[in-house]
This record gives structure tokens, sequence and C-alpha cells, in this order.
């Protein structure tokens, strides 16, 4: 079964019992993890139970066909379901996938752990159009699902946060969700026990050596054509092993705010009141940049902007180029254009 975005979570907190095998998939390993763990849980309460938890290869599987279905068939010897985990799942092991769905076990759970799967991926499709499968997508949060999730482990944290906090957390943190669960744990270590609002200060304190500067640093140095300077901040976000697909996704997000704001202003809108449509509102330490962008570039090179930020993607996925490359070289050329 495919899932709907809305159908995701829901999903995770409570698998549906017909999947009786469930693909976690996407380029945010951090979500991967911890969707795997919640689901796996819902089986076993111990994921390092030798008795009712197996975890497998895709090279284990293929080099012996037997294994998957024997391990899923298998009675526990203390009672209960067993979960069966396969990591690194690819298209390798579809044909046995696809063999063990024609009758799975009613008593183990069958959890593939991928990375990245495109569109055309066998295994993917399989789980997706199966009835007793079904495909979890993990994609890197855009800033307003992050800032829901951050309020979400703050509170589960016993900690709240102003709303430009928030703010400046769901625009600059990683996007890996990993990554954000980490610095939010040193958010909560350095406010200890002053249980006030985190507030902006706070979280630039205790977050803004993880690359949280770094991203406002390279979309605001690629908006405002200073070559080097977003570089180095590209430099900086690869160095910390921020994933190719966030650094991305920043950038997209900050021309597409800036070709909605022109897109007003073209339609008769005056620069203030374009730019309070954006959801989130832009940060005030960097509005002056903002507008300076928005007067800078024309509505059609950020149409072209967009275009190539796209043909990056596609890129990445479909040539064997190293998206290191890639990424800098359409960095160079965005900050080159006028």
């Amino acid at each position: 079964m495919k899932l709907a975005f809305r159908q995701i979570e829901p999903f995770v907190a409570k698998p549906d019992p017909a999947a009786r095998v469930i693909l976690i998939y996407g380029p945010d390993a951090g979500l991967v993890r911890e969707r795997a763990a919640m689901i796996g849980k819902s089986v076993v309460a111990d994921l390092n139970d030798p008795f009712n938890v197996a975890v497998l290869t895709s090279d284990q599987i293929v080099d012996d066909p037997a294994r998957l279905a024997d391990e899923a068939s298998a009675m526990s010897m203390m009672g209960g379901d067993r979960l069966i985990r396969v990591e690194d799942a690819a298209d390798k092991i579809v044909t046995f996938v696809k063999t063990y769905l024609e009758n799975p076990s009613k008593h183990s759970l069958v959890l593939l752990v991928a990375g990245e799967l495109g569109t055309k991926s066998k295994l993917r499709e399989l789980c997706e159009k199966s009835k007793s499968a079904a495909a979890v997508p993990c994609y890197v949060d855009d800033a307003r699902d992050l800032g829901r999730i951050i309020r979400q482990i703050l509170q589960d944290e016993g900690c709240r946060a102003e709303p430009d906090a928030v703010l400046w957390l769901s625009e600059n943190i990683s996007g890996d969700r990993a990554k954000v669960r980490s610095e939010l744990e040193k958010l909560v270590i350095y406010k200890g026990d002053d249980k006030t609002p985190i507030t902006v200060t706070d979280a630039m304190a205790a977050c803004g050596a993880a690359g949280a500067q770094s991203f406002d640093d390279l979309v605001y140095n690629v908006g405002g054509r200073n070559t080097e300077a977003a570089l180095k901040a590209y430099s900086v976000l690869t160095a910390e092993g921020v994933p190719f697909v966030a650094v991305l996704r920043a950038m997209q997000n900050h021309f597409r705010r800036l070709h909605r704001v022109k897109s007003e202003i073209a339609a008769g809108a005056g620069l203030q009141e374009a730019m309070k449509k954006l959801q989130p509102a832009v940060f005030f330490k960097v509005e002056e940049s903002f507008r300076g962008q928005i007067q800078s570039w024309s509505l059609s090179s950020l149409d072209r902007i967009l275009g190539r930020l796209l043909d990056l993607e596609a890129q990445c996925k479909q040539t064997g180029i190293p998206t290191d490359t890639l990424c800098a070289q359409a960095i160079l050329g965005i900050t080159k254009m006028r």
C-alpha cells in the first residue's frame, strides 16, 4: 500500500496489521532509523531480543533464497510475534520479497530498511502496490513540518519555546531527523533547570555550531551572488555530514520564497505587504538581505534558478557524478547569473 502524507504518522504509530512487509526508505537516514524503531517496537518490546528479532542483510537473502521465508515462518521460542529486519534493502531482493508476499506469516513482521529509492525502484513499487505490504517514505522535513516536530520534541522534554525560537530552529538546524534531535538535546541541556521559554538567543547559543548559521550563510550568499562565501558555507555543511537533499531543499525553499514575493509585487503588491504573506515569516536578522535580493533578482532569473535546482536534483539521481561536485557547480552558476 502507498501511504499519503497525512497517513504516514498514524501508520507509524499504529501499523496496519494487513501489512506483513513494511519498507521504510528515504534520504533522511535519521528519520528512517527513528520510524524503523517505532514500528519494530509495535511487534517486540526489545529490538535486541535474540529470540524474537532476526536481523538480515540483502546479501544474506541473495546468497540464501530461503532465508527470508525461513526466518519469518519460525515460531518464537518465548512466545509472541517476531520481527525480521532487513538492513540495506535494495532492488536485488525484490524477487524474494515478492515470493514471500504470496504467503506471508501472520506472526512475523518483515521490516525492510533502505536508503533513498527512486520512483523506478522495483522494491518500492512492489511494496506500494501489494495489499500485504506498505512503503513508508522518510523525506527531509520542510520548515513548517519541522517547526511542529521541534515543538513536540521540546514538549516531550518538558520545555517550551517562543515562536521566534521555533522559527529560527526550523529554518536553521539540519534536515536530518537524528541531527535535529541531537541539536534539541543540546538545547535542553543548555537550559538545564531554567523552565522559562526557550528564546532565539538560547537557540543560537546552543545550536549555532551545528551548521545552523551555515544554512543561512549558504542561501543568503548564493542569493547575494557571493560565490566564495557561498562555497565556503557549502563546504562547512558537507563537512558536518549534512545530506545533499537538505542543502538542496534549503536553496529551493529560499528561492521559492523570493519568487513568491516577486510574483506578488509583479501583481501589484508592495514589498512589505508581499513579505508579510510568507509563512514562516522572514527571520528579522535577515530581513534586510532578503529585501535586497528581492530587488536584485528578476522574476525570469528566479524562474531559471528554480529550474536549475530541479535539474540538479534529477542529475544527482541519474548520473554517476558526485553530488558534491554537481551542487558546487550549481552554486557557482547561480552566483554568476546576472
